[in-house]
C-alpha cells in the first residue's frame, strides 16, 4: 500500500508540470499574437493548444495528469486588406495568426490558478507530513 500523503504530492506536482507547459504554450501563442508571414501568401503563426493526458504513477498509485500532445488549431486565418504589406498576397491580403488575445488571457488566467490550487494542495500535503511527524515523536 502507498503512502496517501506521497500520492498527494506527487498529484500535485504532476498537475503543476501541467499547467507549467499550458502556461507557456499561451504565452507563445500571445507573443505571436500579431505575427504574419515572411513572404507574400504565406500562413503565419499558428495558435498552439495543449491536451492533457491521465496517468497512474506505478510507485504511489496516485492518478496524475501529465501534459499531452501539442496540437496546432485548425481555425483559419483572419485575412486583412493591406496592399503594401510584404506578406500581401495577389489581392492585397495579409493572413493574420489565428490568435485571440482575450481568449489567450482567458486560458492563462486558468492554467494560472489551476497552478495555485495545485500549489496548495502540494502544500497542504507536506504540512500533514509535517505534523504527523510532530504527533510520532
Amino acid at each position: 500500500m502507498s503512502d496517501p500523503l506521497r500520492a498527494i504530492g506527487a498529484a500535485a506536482a504532476s498537475g503543476l508540470r501541467a499547467q507549467s507547459e499550458r502556461l507557456r504554450i499561451t504565452a507563445e501563442n500571445i507573443a505571436n499574437a500579431q505575427s504574419t508571414s515572411t513572404i507574400a501568401g504565406g500562413d503565419p503563426y499558428r495558435r498552439r493548444e495543449v491536451s492533457f493526458e491521465r496517468m497512474l504513477d506505478p510507485a504511489t498509485g496516485a492518478e496524475m495528469l501529465g501534459p499531452g500532445r501539442i496540437s496546432e488549431d485548425p481555425s483559419p486565418f483572419p485575412l486583412v486588406h493591406d496592399p503594401s504589406h510584404p506578406a500581401a498576397n495577389a489581392a492585397g491580403m495579409v493572413k493574420r495568426a489565428n490568435v485571440e488575445p482575450l481568449i489567450e488571457m482567458a486560458n492563462m488566467r486558468e492554467a494560472s490558478r489551476s497552478y495555485e490550487a495545485n500549489l496548495n494542495m502540494y502544500d497542504s500535503g507536506r504540512r500533514m507530513r509535517s505534523q504527523l511527524l510532530d504527533l510520532l515523536s
